[in-house]
This record gives C-alpha cells, structure tokens and sequence, in this order.
C-alpha cells in the first residue's frame, strides 16, 4: 500500500479505538506516523543519494512511482540498503521482538507501535512476490505472501474509495 494510505487507515482505525479509550494527541500522531515509518526509513539511503548526485531526484522519483518490473536500476550499494531497510521494517519478527522489549521495559503494550503492526498487516496481502513483498519472517527467511500489487490501478481506486467513505460514516456518525 502507499505510504498516504497506511496512514490513512491507521487514522481510521483510531478513531474507531478512540470511540471506546481515550487517546492523547501525542498517541494518535506516533500510532500514525509508526504506520508509514516503514516505507519512509527504506528510502533514506535514496533520499541521501538524490541529495549528492545530479539525478538522484529523478530515480527517487521513478522508484517512488515505479510499477512492478519497471524499478530504476540502482548501484549495488544502494539496492542492497533498500532491500535490506525493507525486509527489516516489514518484518513481524521484528516488529514482534520490539514491541516484547518495549512491553517489558514499559509493563504494557504501547499503543503507538500499532501503527507500524497494520501496516505489516496490510502490506502482506497488498504486495506482490513481484514488487516488495512483505518479508514477514526476515531474518529467517525472504518468503513473502504473494498478493496482489497495491499500485494496481483499479485497486488504488477501491483502497481509496474505502477510505474515503469510511471516513465519510465515521465523520457523520461524530456529528450525530
């Protein structure tokens, strides 16, 4: 899924959780941001490089849009970064390991690591094996589910229908 998306649904979603908990502000900001955390750390290196070399905007640019099969080539050194930042922030054992050692240092669950959880969750079945799949069990192994490919056009139209009158009820349903 895009990168707005995630933290679109990761909104919703709080809005629905806030209904029955109150959250502060402070918690509601982290749980979104932690929700597109994942796809922003793996283009640091490519954020990095757009800013030293003369092209680098325009394959940070490519590669943001880029459909399956159709990726910029990149050096050796900045596919590995990517790939590797990728695998790490998609990965449940990951994900899983931080939050039992924030769990354990904090003597509950922070909420705002939700966020980062549903955009694993989401990313699983909006990735195809042939565009970034969600390495869920990285380190162990790169095995992602084959899903279907977020930037499919008439999917990005259904995601963003959804969300749209999701967040058309839960507006209406505020008011009432």
């Amino acid at each position: 899924m895009d990168i707005l998306a995630h933290g679109l649904w990761a909104g919703l979603g709080l809005v629905w959780v806030h209904r029955g908990r109150r959250l502060d502000r402070q918690t509601l900001a982290l749980t979104v941001t932690l929700a597109t955390v994942p796809d922003l750390v793996q283009l640091v290196p490519l954020v990095s490089s757009a800013v030293s070399s003369g092209d680098g905007w325009a394959i940070l640019k490519t590669y943001a849009t880029a459909l399956p099969g159709y990726e910029p080539p990149l050096s050796p050194l900045l596919s590995t970064l990517t790939h590797h930042l990728h695998c790490v922030m998609h990965s449940a054992l990951v994900a899983g390991g931080v939050t039992a050692w924030l769990w354990l240092w904090m003597g509950r669950l922070w909420i705002p690591l939700l966020g980062w959880w549903s955009h694993i969750l989401i990313d699983v079945f909006t990735h195809s094996a042939d565009f970034y799949p969600s390495p869920v069990f990285y380190p162990l192994t790169y095995w992602g589910f084959d899903g279907l490919a977020w930037n499919t056009p008439w999917f990005m139209v259904v995601n963003y229908f959804f969300l749209v009158l999701l967040a058309a009820l839960v507006w209406h349903g505020r008011r009432s």
